[in-house]
């Protein structure tokens, strides 16, 4: 990724903690839900270490123990040429943190009987009726020959698409020259001058990479489940969300394209370069451009207090403030393992939408039988604790990356500082 314009981080960053430090509604004393105050202050300290060695401009943290707000800070700058400092209503692009909400949609409709997860998703979009999947060439095939296809052994389901064993990747496969050709080579959708409907009919002409239900393979199912919602409600893929989802659980900054009164809220992206400088990255389309496509996978902008209400929904088994979304059977499914040992990447789990943690040993850090979350490609990362009763958010825009660890490391931060 290029990064045009790049600024140097200067000395203001370096100084910004006391000035940027924007405070929610955090109880007085941590030790009241089980942290320790002194340890909490080694997380502060790491998240600004980072800032003052110019690795990150800014971060919202956002860390809640049985509803009560344990961290709700802005550290470091939102915009470091304008000098202005990270607070906690600063807006983010979470990218695959959108996957959560659409499949929040899913199982909402779900639960009013409108599908059962095992129904073919040809029902509903007969595109995919007829879906090949692409194969390595036999030997003997003529030269240049990159793959040859051959028929789906079952259907693509919904659970499929829920579990990312679909068979859609972001382009990469034995067909990948095909995907590339279709415009399907990442997950960035809000340059798109179509609709998502229009966007998945084309995509589902185009061979899969996988046979449907038997290996994990991250892509483009969440954008797939967006359209669904849209052909079983009747609704665009926004106007759900907005109206079912962010309004009744107060998400009041939480949309798909930003209106104009609210991007100067809107937190630029950041990356590293291949020499380890910090600088401006892309800032895409979500102001100014087409607001046409609805991308369930990778589409949503939101606050550190708006998500943080959604996660807390979901550690509430469905409800939050007496308004329930989904019931608390369905939330267990989406935490349950539905992949068997398909998945062996951030945990040896995945549920409906995001990892779950089942082997604490496996995962190899900090962390909870239980607990499950998922990140976004502009790092951000999020995680539910059913067994202690936590959710915690990191958001930030930071891509690339350049190796960094803070969204991993915040956790093991945030769990040394539970001592109750």
């Amino acid at each position: 990724m290029k990064l045009p314009r790049l600024l140097y981080v200067g000395s203001l960053v370096g100084l910004a903690f006391v000035a940027s430090l924007a405070r929610g509604a955090e109880i007085a004393n941590p030790a009241a839900v089980g942290f320790d105050a002194a340890r909490l202050a080694r997380l502060d300290a790491v998240i600004q270490a980072q800032v003052d060695q110019k690795k990150i401009a800014g971060v919202v943290l956002y860390v809640a123990r049985d509803g009560k707000e344990v961290r709700h800070r802005g550290y470091g700058m939102s915009d470091v040429a304008a000098g202005k400092a990270m607070t906690t209503d600063a807006i983010f692009r979470v990218a695959s943190m959108s996957k959560a909400v659409t499949t929040t949609a899913v199982m909402m409709l779900y639960e009013e009987g409108r599908f059962l997860l095992h129904d073919p998703v040809s029902k509903y979009i007969p595109e995919f009726k007829n879906s090949v999947v692409a194969v390595a060439p036999p030997e003997g095939s003529p030269a240049g020959t990159k793959f040859v296809t051959v028929k789906a052994k079952r259907p693509i389901q919904i659970r499929d698409l829920l579990t990312h064993t679909a068979g859609l990747t972001y382009g990469s496969g034995p067909a990948a020259d095909v995907y590339k050709q279709a415009k399907f080579t990442r997950w960035y959708f809000a340059d798109r001058d179509e609709t998502i409907g229009d966007a998945i009919k084309r995509l589902a002409a185009l061979p899969l990479n996988g046979q449907p239900g038997e290996v994990y393979q991250y892509g483009y199912s969440s954008d797939v489940l967006g359209y669904l919602v849209e052909v079983v409600s009747g609704m665009p893929l926004d106007k759900f969300f907005a109206e079912r989802i962010f309004g009744p659980l107060k998400m009041v900054d939480s949309c798909f394209f930003l209106p104009p009164e609210k991007a100067a809220r809107l937190a630029p992206v950041y990356g590293v370069d291949s020499k380890g400088v910090l600088g401006l990255g892309d800032q895409g389309d979500y102001v100014t451009g087409p607001r046409k496509c609805f991308s369930g996978g990778a589409g949503v902008l939101s606050t550190a207090s708006d998500y943080g209400r959604m996660l807390q929904m979901f550690l509430n088994g469905g409800e939050l403030d007496g308004v329930r979304l989904l019931s608390p059977k369905a939330v267990e499914l989406m935490r349950s393992n539905h992949t068997g040992t398909k998945y062996v990447k951030d945990t040896d789990a995945f549920g409906l939408g995001f990892w779950v943690m089942q082997d604490v040993g496996y995962f190899g850090e900090l962390g909870s039988v239980g607990s499950y979350g998922w990140g976004s490609a502009y790092f951000p990362q999020y995680l539910v604790d059913p067994k202690e009763r936590i959710v915690a958010l990191m958001m930030t825009q930071l891509m690339p990356s350049g190796g960094n660890d803070l969204n991993q490391k915040f956790k093991v931060m945030m769990y040394q500082a539970l001592v109750k």
